[in-house]
């Protein structure tokens, strides 16, 4: 299997403030996102959630965020991909 990890893109891009910003969301929004995400109830209280069927307190808001991200970053990859195959000048499509 190849090692991929250290050649995936960034998910994010350092704004003109030297902040790093989530692609697909604000600055506001990221730092909503990584509170949420590193919050220690977020993981106990989800995974109990989960185990009656119920959306655990902060798990809809970082799900809507991380849907909000994950949605634009598919966008900008494949926008990236097709902006780099066109770069490829000495490739002669037929």
């Amino acid at each position: 299997m190849i090692e991929q990890r250290h050649n995936a893109p960034r998910r994010y891009f350092v704004d003109a403030q030297g902040h790093r910003v989530l692609i697909g969301l604000s600055l506001e929004e990221t730092a909503e996102f990584e509170a949420l995400d590193l919050s220690p109830q977020m993981g106990q209280v989800a995974e109990s959630a989960l185990s009656k069927g119920i959306a655990a307190p902060g798990e809809v808001r970082w799900l809507e965020l991380y849907s909000k991200h994950e949605g634009a970053w598919r966008v900008w990859i494949a926008q990236s991909q097709a902006e780099r195959t066109q770069d490829l000048g000495f490739v002669k499509y037929v």
